[in-house]
């Protein structure tokens, strides 16, 4: 009873909190029962317009060894942020079919970077070990003046091999939600009202990633940067449906990788923000590689530390 008490509070301060304008919302454009059947057919269509015909790098089939990566090393605390254990609202029942169900999750405390992995940070990881630059750099090194910007053109491979050899490793999906938008639902990591001027986005037309940290009013609850934004963020689930969905999705468990949180560029079917919220859910055969394709990483609470 108290959890259905919570949902339903939680969706009464959606609607309430909802903007009242003439012309029609993203959320209202996308929900409609006309708009769910030509998402549903385009769908497949999307993922070839980012992954090869948006702005594509090299797919890289790479079968990550731990041992090569794996470093005794404990994680690096200082950029990281504590998420405390607790129940938190997951997924949504207004958007698209692969959202549903909103439920409650439980998540044990975890620690996650409080920024997107910058150039400056993976560029060490290559120094160190030899693993292949993206295919963009030159020289081995990253564009002149984006040492702050995040990487892009990283595979799930390279991103696993990252946070492993960080002691760290990818965040899943209920722990990259629920750092993304607290313990009230809300929509955005800011709150329940799309503003443009709060992330990275499509709408903003910057065209191009920004410095990790540039948008103060649009952190998390728990004080992350860059949640909606900037890049699409690897996580280390495969896509499959939430527990309690009945949706039917020939691509669920096909090993599709997930990404959460939108990025700086779209593809025009999606370029109205509609990837911004924090249950959206974008997934991609894991070797793809994109400019706006990034990551941040988690970690467990130190033993010593519980």
């Amino acid at each position: 009873m108290i959890r259905q008490t919570l949902i339903v509070a939680v969706l009464v301060a959606m609607l309430l909190s909802a903007p009242q304008v003439g012309a029609e919302t993203c959320v209202e454009c996308h929900t409609k029962p006309k708009y769910k059947k030509e998402d549903m057919a385009r769908l497949k269509e999307c993922l070839r317009c980012h992954a090869k015909s948006g702005h594509p790098g090299k797919d890289t089939k790479e079968v990550i060894s731990p041992e090569r990566y794996r470093t005794k090393k404990k994680p690096d605390l200082t950029d990281m942020v504590y998420i405390p254990p607790g129940e938190f609202l997951m997924g949504t029942d207004d958007r698209l079919r692969d959202e549903k169900p909103l439920h409650v999750v439980y998540i044990d405390g975890f620690y996650i970077d409080k920024y997107e992995v910058t150039n400056k940070k993976y560029k060490e990881f290559i120094d160190a070990t030899g693993h292949p630059p993206p295919y963009h750099w030159e020289g081995g090194t990253y564009p002149e003046g984006k040492a702050d910007h995040p990487v892009v053109y990283v595979s799930w491979f390279d991103a696993y091999a990252y946070c492993l050899w960080q002691g760290k490793r990818l965040p899943r999906e209920r722990e990259w939600e629920k750092a993304a938008r607290g313990t009230d639902g809300r929509i955005y990591p800011w709150g329940n009202e799309w503003d443009i001027n709060k992330s990275n986005n499509p709408l903003r037309g910057q065209e191009d990633t920004m410095p990790v940290g540039s948008f103060e009013a649009g952190k998390s609850p728990y004080g992350l940067y860059d949640m909606s934004g900037n890049v699409w963020e690897w996580v280390d689930d495969e896509y499959l449906p939430h527990p309690g969905s009945d949706y039917i999705n020939p691509e669920f468990g096909r090993n599709y990788k997930l990404l959460k949180g939108g990025s700086w560029w779209d593809c025009m079917f999606y370029g109205c923000g509609i990837s911004a919220p924090t249950y959206n859910r974008a997934f991609f055969d894991p070797s793809t590689t994109n400019d706006s394709f990034g990551f941040r990483c988690a970690a467990d609470v130190p033993e010593d530390t519980e």
